[in-house]
């Protein structure tokens, strides 16, 4: 063997020597290179600091929605509380109509005809942003979600629990209530029971 390969050979086990001294740790700063209890402990707080991140884009995301929602009802239900006040107009046109003689006078004629196109037109205007009306007819099954029991009606014709008679018609607007219908409803007769002997 010549004196060049010996030297070569030399060089190669001290390069491996120097590298089997000089390991990755080295390059590790000092507070990951503890025990396993450091990096439990650092797992622990990485598994807890993606919790919160999930977390906190999930509240993100439900505030964003939640707002989504309330622009949505505000630009559909905005105007519940002025459409309520004029319910009332409403109910006086219909009031005033109903209670016009059959007979009329032909210089009141125009007058009548122009109540009921304002009438029409204001119902009308209603349907266009999305009021209507709710108008059980008689027999009709009372149904809580859209009408108010105003009194009962003691009879055989109709099945208890029915719409015997509708003081006021309902509103809603969307799917929402406004004003429940106003009516009276069917109560069975109590049959007297005979109780002589």
């Amino acid at each position: 063997m010549s004196q060049e390969n010996k030297t070569n050979e030399q060089a190669e086990e001290q390069t491996t020597d120097a590298a089997e001294e000089f390991s990755a740790e080295q390059f590790v700063p000092e507070e990951l290179t503890g025990g396993d209890e450091e990096v439990a402990a650092l797992k622990a707080e990485l598994a807890d600091l993606r919790d919160r991140l999930l977390r906190a884009v999930a509240e993100t995301e439900n505030v964003r929605r939640r707002a989504d929602k309330d622009k949505a009802d505000a630009s559909a239900y905005g105007v519940t509380n002025f459409a309520r006040d004029m319910l009332n107009i409403s109910d006086n046109l219909r009031r005033a109509l109903d209670s016009m003689p059959e007979k009329v006078a032909d210089d009141l004629k125009s007058f009548i005809d122009g109540v009921e196109m304002t009438e029409r037109e204001l119902l009308n205007i209603f349907e266009r942003h999305g009021i209507k009306k709710v108008s059980p007819e008689v027999g009709e099954k009372f149904d809580h979600k859209f009408h108010q029991a105003m009194f009962e009606v003691p009879t055989t014709e109709q099945a208890p629990g029915s719409v015997m008679q509708v003081v006021a018609p309902g509103y809603v607007i969307k799917d929402r209530l406004l004003r429940p219908a106003m009516v009276g409803v069917a109560k069975g007769e109590i049959q007297k029971v005979d109780t002589e002997v």
